[in-house]
């Protein structure tokens, strides 16, 4: 039962959590009142009665003996009564006077009794009014109770609609920064935090102030891998010449393979760069994609497979900025996999798959990164052409899916694509 309290109690959210600790406490301590109350009035009660059952025995004794008989009519008075409680008749043949409460039956009453000669003498008082009076205070303490535990309960959802407004509105921020977005701030974080003790704001100025720090120490990496780009190009192209004049030998052959994979390093890391700084906008159109693939393909000479015509699918996307996509994609396959390399287009997602080992299962758990191949050959590729696909991908709203084929093996790279709907091509 604990367990699965517990278990219900971390399935909710933190603000339900909120709201219902100040309805708890309230409810327990409507309880707590409660009770003491109607304790504290059922006592007040039973003592009255007792007080004056006692009265009316002390009365009708004195009747008694100035008359030498009882009347049963005058508050149930009597000698011997058959229905006296055996409690309180074997108390008063021991020669004490007591009382005896009974608010439990169907007829409460208060008995009082005392010894006379060698009988005993009792009278009974009914208690149905008061009875009835304990019943009324509970129904009111209960409906009192249970608006007060409404009212605490939506005061305290109040609360935490705030509260958990103003923390989703850190977590949003918090996921749209870890996806890219450094200018994103949270409203009304500015502030010192050493200033104020809400904790909320607190936490949105430490957010700020991470994004902000964190913001400044990307930016300024990318100025340094661009600026390094940028520094190396125009020694890497006087190189390339000198390379090309070269006579033709093995050491010339080794030479100009390096200085070209130079080349290639640098012209990646340029492109990187233009992606982390977005200033460049994609050239959105309606294009076919099974048409625009074919003519990739038949570019890089990997196997195809397209839609009939009347089935090819339009995209939206940057067919330049696809061919980039789809060209490290299967250069990739190529370089680390196995031939051959297939693409396929099925509806608006182009699928790249080799017949390789497949993706390493630390690059499909942590998705790519930079300047790391997932082999453990040096030489063999720079590591940054799935990062230029993923950049890539994200600039012309495109997604990029990495999985093994669970069957015969091989990695697969699936590129999803926006529909743009029939067009008519101009």
């Amino acid at each position: 039962m604990i367990r699965r309290l517990r278990g219900f109690a971390a399935g909710l959210s933190l603000r339900w959590k909120i709201a219902a600790l100040p309805a708890v406490g309230a409810a327990l301590v409507a309880l707590a009142i409660g009770m003491l109350i109607h304790h504290a009035r059922s006592a007040q009660v039973a003592d009255t009665a007792r007080e004056s059952a006692i009265a009316e025995l002390y009365r009708v004794r004195q009747l008694y003996e100035l008359t030498g008989h009882v009347d049963p009519g005058d508050t149930g008075s009597a000698l011997d009564s058959p229905e006296l409680p055996a409690a309180l008749a074997a108390d008063a043949r021991a020669g004490s006077r007591n009382t005896y409460l009974d608010l439990s039956g169907s007829s409460p009453a208060v008995w009082a009794a005392r010894p006379i000669g060698d009988q005993v003498l009792s009278v009974r008082l009914p208690l149905g009014a008061q009875r009835a009076e304990i019943r009324d205070l509970d129904r009111s303490l209960v409906v009192w109770g249970a608006v007060v535990v409404a009212l605490t309960a939506v005061g305290g959802a109040a609360l935490a609609s705030r509260l958990s407004r103003s923390l989703r509105t850190a977590a949003s921020t918090a996921r749209r920064i870890s996806e890219g977005d450094l200018d994103a701030r949270i409203a009304g974080g500015d502030r010192d935090p050493g200033a104020t003790k809400d904790e909320v704001a607190q936490l949105a100025a430490a957010v700020n102030t991470m994004a902000a720090s964190l913001q400044r120490r990307i930016e300024a990496e990318q100025r340094f891998t661009a600026d390094v780009a940028h520094e190396l190009r125009t020694p890497l192209t006087g190189l390339q010449t000198a390379a090309e004049l070269l006579p033709p030998s093995r050491p010339t052959e080794l030479v100009r393979d390096r200085v070209a994979a130079l080349r290639t390093l640098t012209e990646d890391l340029l492109e990187v760069a233009r992606l982390d700084s977005r200033t460049e906008e994609p050239d959105l159109a309606a294009h076919p994609l099974g048409k625009l693939m074919a003519s990739t393909t038949g570019r890089l000479g990997c196997e195809f497979t397209a839609p009939a015509a009347d089935e090819d699918t339009y995209v939206r996307t940057d067919a330049d900025r696809l061919e980039r996509i789809v060209t490290h994609l299967v250069a990739n396959a190529r370089r680390h996999g196995t031939g051959p390399v297939e693409v396929r287009v099925e509806g608006p997602r182009v699928v790249i798959r080799d017949h390789g080992p497949g993706f390493p299962q630390a690059m499909l758990v942590d998705g790519e990164q930079r300047f790391r191949t997932g082999t453990v050959e040096r030489g063999q590729g720079t590591g940054l052409g799935l990062t230029i696909a993923f950049g890539q991908a994200r600039a012309i709203g495109a997604e990029v899916e990495l999985s093994n084929e669970p069957d015969d093996g091989g990695a697969v790279a699936v590129v999803t694509l926006p529909e743009a709907g029939e067009v008519t091509e101009g």
